[in-house]
């Protein structure tokens, strides 16, 4: 079961949280996975998070949202972020 993150920034006209900023800077790439049957998004500075959907685009979006909701709880936790 995928989390609940949401991302409704576009459709409210807000302002991006400092998270969202920071997780633009950051690299993604977005891969076909054939055992999966599915496209496999991951991120350089977060070797652990991936996320998977069936279209390269939501894939994308999907662990852009997922390292935004990590850089809020590094930095509600007081941890240290990824260098970009």
């Amino acid at each position: 079961m995928r989390p609940n993150l949401s991302d409704n920034r576009s459709r409210n006209n807000e302002m991006a949280t400092p998270e969202q900023t920071q997780a633009a800077r950051y690299r993604y790439s977005v891969r076909w996975s054939p055992a999966d049957g599915e496209f496999v998004a991951s991120v350089a500075q977060f070797p652990s998070l991936s996320w998977l959907d069936s279209d390269r685009f939501r894939a994308r979006a999907g662990i852009r949202r997922l390292v935004s909701a990590v850089l809020l709880d590094l930095a509600e936790s007081g941890e240290p972020v990824p260098r970009l």
